[in-house]
């Protein structure tokens, strides 16, 4: 590797890198140096606490021993392999994954990362159906490559419209504090707010005549687009549907798998099962790169005499196939998924506190060690404090003034984002919900 002084890190990367998601004349990244734990560092040796597991992945946290060894191991015994051979870490992932999944999810697909593990899905979908259509939700997000980007209902699909995928469906998320159906009756029961979502979903596939839709694809919990956590009923309701309709129920749990939410997948809070399960970033923390499509043996059946016409150079790649095994076996062995459940209780008490001191926190919502905060101009009118798809110059102090405290997380147009690792402590909690404390006077004085 070429010698590179901490001080040129971000000198020479600014000279040739091309950023994603950035305007590249106003980028300005954190050079990293080092990380363990819930802490990274930066060449200065700043510490930041890490309250976004980097890009929501990095749930057993930063450096851990026994998931760098495995990958050292596998390396020195066979560095890779191509994706229709069998190897060592390819067996033990599918036992492994067998035993933390839903009952009846037992045939893996391994990917590259989250985004080709849904077009996978979708692909999967459409040939063990025979039909086209997929439908979403508009506060969806299922990747950036061109599939994936169609299947998306947030506004990173319409930077790249048309998209190359036709047959995409979105309808609406069960969003109870922006709910379109129930603005001038807030008070509704859970159980008739869950059922007016599922009587729209259900028109939709009338119109577009169920005998052509393949699959209803969703994230468990929706992530980036305000960790809108499912009433109960909800998934129960959709997996009726599909079974009513003989529709395929897509579960993305690429970013809500693997503990996030207290439990190893989102769907397990509600005891559905679905058909087909996409999974990615906490299936290695991060260690390497490698996404999954788990599936029932009935999708599996579908090729069982015919080619399943796809597959990329890096699919299961061993290094990455190990480093998930070592990954999993760390939260069985530390119990991460009891204490993601334990400290998301720990966190939802410290979001309603600071709902309760500050005018401008509007609504907070939590899932095990998935949270938001929704920051808003007016708690009555609910007005964001930064437009639909856009930013404001309060939501951008905010995030400078964490970053100057020493905490790295993620804001997404008017929410605070709060993904920490799974291992984090009361104490390291409370340390991030104090520079939150102060940081969120600034959106207080924008607040009516």
């Amino acid at each position: 590797m070429l010698e590179i002084q901490d001080s040129e890190i971000l000198p020479l990367s600014m000279e040739t890198n091309f950023w994603t998601w950035s305007a590249q004349g106003k980028v300005n990244p954190i050079p990293v140096k080092r990380a363990k734990g819930v802490y990274f560092w930066d060449v200065n040796d700043k510490r930041y606490l890490d309250f976004n597991s980097m890009v929501m992945c990095c749930n057993i946290g930063h450096g851990d021993e026994r998931v760098i060894q495995a990958i050292i191991d596998q390396a020195r015994e066979l560095p890779f392999a191509g994706p229709g051979m069998a190897t060592r870490p390819r067996a033990a992932l599918g036992q492994i994954l067998k035993q933390v999944l839903p009952k009846g999810l037992d045939r893996f697909l391994y990917t590259l990362g989250g985004a080709d593990a849904n077009e996978n899905a979708i692909k999967l979908a459409r040939a063990c159906t025979g039909r086209s259509k997929i439908l979403t939700r508009y506060r969806s997000y299922h990747g950036a490559s061109y599939g994936a980007i169609a299947a998306t209902g947030d506004p990173r699909r319409t930077a790249w419209e048309p998209t190359v995928m036709p047959g995409v469906v979105h309808f609406l998320d069960p969003y109870r504090y922006r709910s379109t159906f129930h603005k001038h009756n807030p008070d509704i029961s859970e159980a008739d707010f869950v059922e007016d979502y599922l009587n729209h979903l259900e028109e939709i596939i009338q119109y577009e005549r169920p005998e052509t839709i393949a699959a209803i694809m969703m994230e468990s919990v929706t992530g980036t687009n305000g960790i809108l956590i499912p009433p109960d009923g909800y998934l129960q309701g959709v997996r009726a549907l599909c079974d009513r309709y003989g529709i395929l129920m897509i579960a993305d749990e690429v970013m809500s798998g693997f503990g996030r939410t207290g439990k190893w997948f989102a769907v397990d809070h509600w005891k559905v099962r679905p058909d087909i399960l996409t999974m990615a970033k906490g299936l290695t923390s991060g260690y390497a790169p490698l996404g999954a499509v788990a599936m029932t043996q009935a999708v599996a059946d579908t090729f069982k005499d015919r080619p399943y016409e796809g597959g990329l150079t890096w699919n299961g790649h061993p290094i990455s196939l190990a480093a998930a095994v070592a990954n999993i076996q760390v939260m069985q062995q530390d119990k991460l998924i009891e204490n993601a459940a334990l400290m998301g209780e720990v966190m939802e008490d410290m979001l309603m506190e600071l709902k309760d001191r500050h005018p401008s926190v509007g609504e907070v919502r939590s899932i095990g060690l998935f949270g938001v905060i929704e920051c808003v101009r007016d708690r009555k009118t609910k007005e964001p404090m930064a437009p639909f798809n856009g930013n404001s110059a309060e939501m951008s102090a905010l995030k400078q003034r964490l970053l100057e405290k020493g905490v790295f997380l993620y804001t997404h147009w008017h929410t605070i984002l709060i993904i920490p690792p799974l291992i984090i402590t009361p104490e390291q909690l409370a340390e991030g919900f104090a520079a939150l404390d102060d940081a969120l006077r600034i959106t207080d004085a924008a607040a009516r």
